[in-house]
């Protein structure tokens, strides 16, 4: 699995798209997605996932920690949403928390871990 994040509008997909060849029809968005769609080789906005997860009471990490064999091989792509003030909205703050440590566990098992910034790849790992 290789994890691509940094900030919103930063060039993560551009990035991954020129990095591994990818074509639209190969990158699946999990906008809004109470599941992911492994059927591609990329699975964008995967911060939009958790936030699903967030809404229903449904725990991403642990959602993610089910399928984790399906995450092999996978591109994922996730914005950092875990940096600045923190939100007073009770669902925002537990959004970001659960991103968090969901991002931390997809790292740690990552053979390649992206941060995206500027446009700028950095590898973190």
């Amino acid at each position: 699995m290789i994890l691509i994040t940094g900030g919103t509008y930063q060039g993560k997909r551009d990035y991954a798209k020129a990095e591994f060849r990818l074509q639209d029809a190969e990158i699946r968005d999990a906008s809004g997605q109470m599941e992911l769609d492994f059927s591609g080789r990329a699975i964008d906005h995967l911060e939009q996932f958790i936030l699903a997860c967030v809404r229903a009471g449904v725990p991403a990490q642990e959602y993610l920690k089910q399928h984790e064999g399906e995450l092999e091989g996978q591109i994922l792509i996730a914005a950092d949403i875990t940096q600045g003030i923190v939100p007073m909205d009770p669902v925002e703050r537990a959004w970001r928390e659960e991103t968090g440590r969901c991002l931390v566990w997809l790292a740690t098992r990552a053979e390649s871990v992206v941060r995206v910034f500027c446009g700028i790849p950095q590898k973190v790992k």
